[in-house]
């Protein structure tokens, strides 16, 4: 037709004027949008009723005095029930939009359309994928996407927004139940491998990495997915998982010869131990030989339970080329080698806090 810019797609002054001022609206209501990173999500029901948008977004941010209703609400939706919530109807049809700043405009990130309920349902999967075990002072049940999000981020940087095209997909993933972007699980990884301390691999990153891994096999019989659980198993014989495993118990077992070490062999080997197996385990062996002696010099019975530990461990450890250490683990690997390293450390303050309370 020979028209160009603006002019080929042309919008009434009516139309701007009414989307513009349903969009305030939206924003202005904090029942009806969230903020994740630098994108805004705006949401609501078709009927327009305001009860959708302020479940949805409890549901989404998962705030500590909303839980008790959040978990309700999954309750409900995992037996197939109505929810527990006046005029609530799981069919009714709910619209998500995600926007993101671009210069001096807006980016629409995603627009999503389906019923309530589906979208309630792929937040219920998502946090049942993120379910682990916890340290005992966490009270939080549930993990809000921003927090993840924050786990790939170095807190000590002066920017601590999260990737904006990350915050974007992450979120369309979760919403839609897809796979999450590679960007989260590398992101998760590269602060694993760059930070030090009790920090290193929190509940967080290792409820971030079992999630992804865990979407990422679910139609696949890998061995790794005896990894997947939500605490420790014992069971698998998994290689990276029981690597993980015998890497917490060595560090267990130099923090017990040496009552109150500043640098473990978790700041000094973790990284290399996950990544080369085969260069790091012989070294770690040979000083644990000598920290399982010094503890038997005053505690025998500790000793012992140690070694037995460690017998188990290494029976789980089929050889291959007579050689029980692989030469290198892929990123998914290290993914379940971190998972049987915190699973096996929260085992260890589990007992200790049965023996508090004992």
């Amino acid at each position: 037709y020979g028209k160009d810019q603006s002019y080929n797609a042309p919008v009434s002054e009516y139309a701007a004027f009414a989307y513009c001022t349903a969009l305030n609206h939206l924003i202005k209501d904090r029942k009806t949008h969230s903020q994740i990173g630098d994108t805004t999500l705006v949401y609501w029901a078709e009927t327009g009723e305001e009860t959708y948008p302020d479940v949805f977004g409890n549901v989404l941010e998962t705030p500590p005095d909303a839980e008790t209703q959040i978990k309700g609400i999954f309750k409900k939706i995992e037996e197939g029930k109505p929810l527990d919530v006046e005029g609530i109807q799981l069919d009714t049809t709910f619209f998500i939009l995600g926007l993101s700043p671009n210069a001096a405009r807006l980016s629409v990130r995603f627009f999503l359309q389906n019923t309530f309920g589906y979208f309630l349902k792929n937040l219920d999967k998502h946090q049942r994928r993120l379910a682990i075990v916890k340290p005992s002072y966490e009270e939080n049940q549930y993990l809000s996407t921003w927090r993840l999000l924050n786990e790939t981020v170095n807190q000590k940087s002066r920017d601590k927004t999260p990737s904006s095209q990350m915050a974007g997909a992450v979120t369309r993933a979760i919403l839609q139940n897809t796979l999450y972007p590679v960007s989260l699980y590398n992101g998760v990884m590269i602060r694993i491998r760059a930070e030090q301390g009790n920090s290193k691999i929190s509940w967080r990153r290792a409820a971030m990495i079992k999630a992804y891994l865990l979407k990422k096999y679910e139609n696949s019989n890998q061995v790794i997915k005896g990894s997947l659980r939500m605490s420790l198993n014992e069971e698998t014989n998994d290689k990276p998982y029981v690597l993980g495993r015998l890497f917490a118990i060595l560090e267990d077992v130099q923090e017990t010869a040496s009552p109150g070490i500043k640098a473990t062999i978790r700041d000094r080997y973790f990284n290399a131990a996950c990544a080369t197996p085969a260069v790091v385990f012989p070294t770690l062996l040979k000083l644990y030989s000598s920290h399982i002696k010094k503890i038997g010099i005053n505690r025998k019975g500790v000793q012992i339970n140690f070694q037995k530990q460690i017998g188990a461990i290494m029976d789980k450890l089929e050889l291959e080329n007579n050689e029980a250490f692989p030469k290198r683990l892929s990123l998914d690997e290290q993914g379940a080698f971190q998972l049987g390293y915190y699973h096996q450390i929260q085992k260890r303050f589990e007992k200790k806090d049965k023996g508090e309370e004992k």
